[in-house]
């Protein structure tokens, strides 16, 4: 098997906000033009303190349609509630699968009693784009527990790999996927070294939560960094320089087209059209801000 080679370290992009709740680095698709299907857009809330107020800060209520949402908690927890009637709190170490699908309307908060103490606040949200024929399915929520996770002790006392989805030693992720995906937190303990195999073709990109880590015997990349993989070979060593935590991500490409208009991800530009068409006419649902 060949080594899967680094194509670049790179540092995040400049923050903005998203409401008043969320400070992002999009590495992509606007901060970097990477090749990272069916990963649409990575927005990296590296870790930020928030001071304690009374009224939560966060976004309101705002649509989407064609694809899901994947927030991780790392620092903090969010409060989020859905037109389906979901609704329920992220805390560290727990994960929200939303899949926003045929259309949902959808609003996310700090919690109030972290909002109330304030505090470090660190998250990554992901949209991960649906196959067409999934596209218009009935929207799903998959709330995971940090206590749910399917886990992967490493020997050695190495650490713990978390496996969000797909497969890791024949342990199987806890979520649900429409197309073939590798999500997994590794939490790795000082000197940890650990091997990941994915198929040459597979989109593939690491983020350094915490920690500082050496990639393949000779890449260094630290906290707050993304790690993007070239799409030849398969073979991947990661080891701990320091205590260290790394959100593993790597995809089966989707190859159709793309069409994008703000929260709506679909393949054509008739469909964005009919989205904001359903979106006012209120077929995405009533939730109240």
């Amino acid at each position: 098997m060949k080594v899967k080679q680094v194509s670049a370290v790179l540092n995040p992009p400049a923050p903005h906000m998203v409401g008043d709740g969320f400070r992002v680095h999009n590495f992509f698709p606007s901060g970097y033009k990477l090749k990272m299907s069916p990963f649409f857009l990575l927005d990296y809330n590296a870790k930020i303190e928030f001071s304690a107020r009374n009224q939560p800060r966060g976004v309101g209520v705002h649509p989407h349609r064609g694809f899901e949402t994947v927030t991780i908690a790392y620092s903090g927890a969010v409060a989020h509630h859905d037109s389906a009637g979901n609704s329920g709190i992220i805390y560290p170490g727990d994960i929200q699968w939303m899949t926003a699908a045929s259309g949902i309307l959808h609003k996310e908060y700090h919690e109030e009693q972290f909002s109330k103490k304030g505090g470090t606040f660190q998250m990554v949200q992901l949209w991960v784009n649906l196959p067409a024929a999934f596209k218009m399915s009935t929207p799903k929520y998959q709330g995971i527990k940090q206590s749910e996770l399917q886990k992967f002790p490493l020997p050695n006392g190495g650490g713990t790999i978390e496996i969000i989805a797909g497969t890791y030693n024949s342990v199987n992720g806890s979520a649900t996927t429409f197309s073939p995906i590798e999500m997994y937190n590794a939490r790795l303990n000082k000197d940890a070294d650990v091997n990941f195999s994915f198929p040459a073709t597979y989109n593939t990109a690491f983020i350094v939560i915490e920690g500082k880590v050496k990639i393949n015997n000779t890449e260094i990349a630290n906290a707050d960094q993304l790690i993007h993989f070239k799409n030849e070979g398969e073979e991947i060593s990661l080891f701990a320089e320091e205590n260290s935590v790394v959100l593993i991500l790597s995809g089966q490409p989707i190859n159709e087209p793309i069409a994008q208009y703000g929260p709506f991800l679909m393949n054509t530009p008739e469909e964005i059209q009919q989205a904001i068409a359903d979106y006012n006419h209120g077929k995405f649902g009533y939730l109240e801000e």
